[in-house]
């Protein structure tokens, strides 16, 4: 059975990507659960579900699980975010008091070790037997307040048989503690060249892995900024008049058909339409074009926008969740919560990590404790402890999440927005970018600019013949149809009575006028239709070679008529197609245009394949087709992983192509079933999104493949040397304080290095924030 509702919810308490393995294992159990994602970087889980699981259910696995869950609805954001202020004041306080307390612990340890006269000195006046008490005293403190979150969740986490990254922290400090404790307690159980406290290497782990968990806060908080700075667009209360008066309401309150009042300089609050005034309005968030947009009565505006010097009466068409921003806002959070194919390698990795690390630092103490003489047991154990504290798998689990997010937040600031996260990995394997022409390649506002008349055409008179037209075109809404019209409107033609009206799906128009059957097409309609071209042949030869869209003019089964409509390419498209051959791609033209139409826009653009007279389903064979041509190249090695190919469109006739594509690319300004068939929405028209799409695509997943090379590479080198391997030959090994501090650093240089995506500029400019 399919699933068909989808339900997210925020996971509180995951530490590491085993804590992502644990919480998708639980989720899955619930009966009527089909799939499920979580996100460590985002701290939520998507839950694909039938009819019928309720949020409860998902609680309960969680929990059970060892893990928090809270619902994540409309309004609930600021909840969330208050929750998560409050748990990281809470680690700040934690750090804070449990670095007052191990800091003397450490200093006095230390300094013992460096300057052999204070560790005599300190043993004459103070006693080694008194300094063991104090020290005990105070990382009991430090393991039964800062630390004490980490065995509440380490110890019941691995009795459920699902060790994860406190289990290892809790694990390792209890072991050094409580050596440390029979040494002090109870000397005579240990061998005597084997009696030594190790209570600092206990208080130092927890202290730099709060340190590092505060500062890996402190990071996903900031890559999180680009959604907060589109929330932070939406105004929190509104204007409206209710009653005859003008009363201010939260913003989330305002109702569809309410009279809201926009004054100068205001932020709008919803979407909607102007009833009254006239001003100039920003609308660079939503377009990313700088210059402000005059606004008049039955104009539409969007909800986050900047009112300029005008006052605006205007009429609410959507509201909360309805409006563009919340929409962009939901897209964005969606990429961000995805989970890209090489994540769910990496997480099937780390499933096992943590059980075989605890493996290795169980035989790293036998070894020791067999092989190593008299220090065997000491040694044994400080090496095991370092082996699970360095091992921690935070920065495996951080790897990927965290470039998503900021990589998918940067390029909303850009004006992209991926739908789908996982479009992220799949556009940088793109090799083939297939567009359609009208309205992504040109500008979509074509104007009529050449009527040619045969036979009866020239009898009924070139104002006659462009009104019958104008009498069907005005029921489509192509947009060669609407230049026809406004051609017609133009001319101050009267709109005659059209009936029997049929649109015939990529061919053309047909029904009567005045008693007359009039078809409208092109060429190939007319041949369909089975009537001769004659001389309209010379005269669509000659619009095409011009790069018009001509359209054909039947009358009573008799060509009559060849309109040239030109529709311009659009602006900076042969820079935005350039650059994406520099980089590689092979550049495709799919449209319903006629053969020479579609080679001469090609050839303006310097398209590498022209595929034309595509009816709207053959732009799903076209796509394979072009999918298919590496197979014919490279023979058994051909596969259709290997050849990945995108497509740009904006028509509803583009939404089987978009859905199609292994990448599905949305002109903004494009009807809605465009966009919601697309995996990612450009927020303008301009072409140039698509290379910054592409570009960022790439510079994410190399930064994911950085982040994954330094985890699993820093981690698996590591690991040795904390189990002592170069101690028999150097004399080196890794303390346990050492080892906690090199997995924070391992953590927060992954974080750090994702955070370089914000600073990410597009090669081609757009005018966007």
């Amino acid at each position: 059975m399919q699933a068909n509702h989808s339900t997210q919810i925020s996971i509180g308490g995951m530490s590491c990507a085993s804590c992502v393995s644990h919480v998708e294992r639980a989720l899955a159990t619930v009966a009527g659960v089909d799939a499920v994602s979580v996100n460590l970087a985002t701290e939520r889980a998507t839950i694909r579900h039938q009819e019928g699981v309720d949020f409860a259910a998902l609680a309960g696995a969680v929990r059970t699980a060892g893990y928090e869950a809270r619902p994540v609805t409309a309004g609930t954001d600021e909840d969330l975010a208050d929750t998560k202020a409050s748990e990281h004041r809470g680690l700040r306080r934690s750090l804070v008091v449990a670095a007052l307390l191990s800091t003397p612990l450490f200093v006095v340890e230390m300094l013992g070790h460096a300057i052999p006269s204070f560790h005599h000195w300190l043993s004459l006046n103070v006693g080694r037997e008194l300094l063991n008490w104090i020290a005990m005293i105070i990382a009991t403190a430090v393991m039964l307040g800062p630390g004490l979150r980490f065995h509440r969740k380490g110890f019941p986490a691995l009795l459920r048989g699902h060790p994860d990254m406190n289990s290892l922290i809790a694990i390792g400090t209890s072991a050094a503690y409580g050596y440390s404790v029979v040494a002090v307690v109870a000397p005579a159980l240990l061998p005597a060249a084997a009696v030594h406290v190790y209570f600092e290497a206990a208080a130092v782990i927890i202290t730099l892995v709060l340190l590092g968990k505060h500062l890996e806060a402190l990071s996903k908080g900031r890559s999180s900024a680009a959604i907060e700075q589109l929330i932070a667009l939406a105004p929190r209360t509104a204007r409206v008049m209710r009653d005859g008066e003008t009363i201010e309401i939260p913003s989330s309150e305002v109702l569809v058909g309410d009279h809201v009042i926009v004054r100068p300089g205001e932020t709008v609050p919803v979407d909607g339409d102007v009833i009254d005034g006239d001003s100039h309005v920003d609308e660079s968030m939503i377009s990313g074009e700088p210059n402000p947009v005059h606004k008049r009565p039955n104009d539409p505006v969007v909800g986050g926008t900047i009112n300029g010097l005008g006052s605006l009466d205007v009429r609410a068409t959507r509201t909360g969740d309805a409006t563009v921003l919340a929409q962009i806002i939901a897209m964005v959070e969606t990429a961000q919560g995805a989970k890209l194919p090489i994540q769910r390698v990496v997480d099937r990795v780390t499933g096992y990590f943590v059980p075989i690390v605890m493996g290795l630092a169980l035989l790293t103490f036998l070894g020791w404790w067999v092989f190593g003489a008299a220090l065997g047991l000491q040694l044994g154990l400080v090496n095991a402890v370092a082996v699970l504290i360095i091992a921690c798998p935070c920065a495996m689990g951080l790897a990927t999440p965290m470039s998503t997010v900021v990589g998918t937040g940067r390029a909303a600031q850009l004006g992209v927005l991926f739908r789908r996260g996982d479009a992220l990995q799949t556009l940088q394997r793109t090799q083939v970018i297939a567009f359609d022409k009208t309205g992504t390649l040109t500008q979509g506002r074509p104007a009529l600019t050449d009527i040619e008349r045969f036979d009866a055409g020239s009898e009924l008179g070139e104002a006659r013949l462009l009104a019958y037209v104008a009498a069907l075109e005005v029921k489509s809404e192509h947009p060669v149809a609407r230049a026809i019209v406004a051609a017609a409107v133009e001319r101050g033609l009267p709109m005659l009575a059209a009936t029997q009206f049929e649109a015939v799906p990529g061919m053309g128009v047909r029904g009567r006028v005045e008693g007359q059957l009039v078809e409208i097409g092109a060429d190939r309609f007319m041949r369909d239709r089975g009537y001769p071209l004659g001389a309209a042949q010379a005269a669509l030869d000659r619009a095409s070679d011009r790069a018009n869209t001509p359209v054909c003019v039947a009358i009573d089964g008799r060509v009559v008529a060849v309109l040239g409509v030109a529709d311009p390419i659009r602006p900076g498209a042969r820079a935005a197609l350039d650059a994406l051959r520099r980089h590689g791609l092979e550049l495709a033209l799919i449209t319903g245009d006629n053969r020479r139409t579609a080679a001469a826009v090609g050839a303006a653009l310097g398209v590498d394949r022209v595929i034309a007279e595509v009816l709207p389903g053959g732009k799903v064979d076209a796509l394979r087709a072009l999918r298919a041509d590496d197979r014919g190249e490279r023979g058994e090695r051909g596969d259709r992983d290997d050849r990945k190919v995108a497509f740009v469109g904006d028509g509803i006739n583009d939404a089987p192509a978009l859905a199609e594509a292994d990448v599905g690319i949305a002109m903004g300004t494009g009807t809605r079933v465009a966009i919601e068939s697309a995996d990612l929405v450009l927020m303008t028209a301009d072409l140039a999104g698509v290379v910054t799409a592409v570009e960022l695509s790439r510079r994410t997943m190399t930064n994911i493949r950085q982040n994954l090379f330094w985890a699993f590479a820093y981690n698996a080198s590591l690991i040795p040397m904390a189990a002592g391997v170069l101690y028999p030959r150097f004399g080196l090994l890794v303390s346990p304080a050492v080892a906690a501090a090199a997995m924070a650093i391992s953590s927060v240089f992954v974080i750090v290095n994702a955070l370089r995506l914000r600073g990410f500029s597009p090669s081609m400019r757009e005018g966007r924030a």
